[in-house]
């Protein structure tokens, strides 16, 4: 008896990939180049490329959903593919981790060893005294080499209530995909689209914060180890709560339009998962940053 086997969709060749590596490039050499100009108080073309870049960057994302919405619609896609999706999301996910484990492992070791290190512990007195004399071992550092002293961005206030918001969002979320999942299309668009609305809050008093930052706190990115490693944790996960809002939000167009049942939904489930993953390293962040 000849065995059956099941029908792989394998698409077409497709100019997407190359498009998205032109933009992330831009993007990298862009922002690369705007955060020294930032530093150095100086004007340069790195906010031309980085918007450049960013340009190309939603022309290639809006091109292949589109590509990738079609191709599930048209019933091309099988179970085997739907599998190879969750494999491929999962190790994206792992990705992720391991790029903010990097991140949070560089402010332990600059919390835990370096600053330690330089205010002469583990025998390293002759070391506290040829390279900074009178340097006292606390976290966060808020006096640079130089003398430039800034204020610490405290817990309470915006960054709590951002907690609350990314919190509250994911059990929104949660109750969209039940919604989904008991075909109550009522639910699952009220609760989307609520969630859309607090990634937006969560991003607009961020952006407040930052401004705050630096117009009354005097943090910046000149600011040491401890600017440093505060702006460059908010500010990568302010990215993917962007990213994981514009996703939340072509899932919520594809609901108006009668995409999903509940028993085929993985894009939206995709997405739910990043949305938690972000919320889980914002919490870790909040405990770490700005608590600890």
């Amino acid at each position: 008896m000849q065995q059956e086997y099941e029908r792989y969709y394998v698409p077409a060749q497709s100019i997407w990939p190359i498009v998205g590596a032109v933009a992330l490039f831009l993007i990298a050499v862009g922002a690369g180049n705007l955060v020294v100009e930032i530093s150095k108080n100086s004007e340069g073309y790195g906010g031309y490329v980085l918007m450049v870049g960013l340009a190309i960057l939603i022309f290639m994302v809006v091109g292949w959903f589109r590509d990738q919405i079609n191709e599930s619609m048209s019933g091309l896609y099988s179970a085997q593919l739907g599998r190879s999706y969750r494999q491929a999301m999962m190790w994206f996910i792992f990705s992720e981790v391991m790029f903010f484990a990097a991140f949070f492992g560089a402010l332990f070791y600059a919390r835990m060893i370096a600053v330690p290190w330089l205010g002469g512990s583990s025998n390293n007195a002759m070391t506290n005294a040829v390279l900074w004399p009178g340097f006292e071992a606390m976290w966060p550092l808020l006096t640079t080499p130089d003398g430039t002293t800034t204020t610490q961005m405290k817990w309470s206030g915006l960054p709590a209530i951002n907690t609350a918001i990314l919190l509250v969002s994911s059990v929104t979320l949660h109750y969209a995909h039940t919604g989904l999942e008991q075909n109550k299309r009522k639910q699952l668009t009220a609760m989307l689209g609520f969630t859309i609305l607090l990634g937006c809050i969560f991003l607009a008093l961020q952006v407040y914060e930052y401004i705050h930052a630096y117009r009354d706190l005097g943090l910046t990115l000149q600011s040491g180890v401890y600017g440093n490693t505060f702006f460059m944790l908010t500010g990568f996960h302010g990215m993917h709560v962007t990213l994981g809002t514009v996703i939340l939000i072509v899932l919520f167009f594809r609901v108006l339009k009668g995409h999903f049942t509940p028993k085929e939904h993985f894009a939206f489930q995709a997405g739910a998962w990043y949305w938690h993953f972000v919320d889980v390293v914002w919490v870790m962040l909040f405990i770490f940053v700005y608590i600890l």
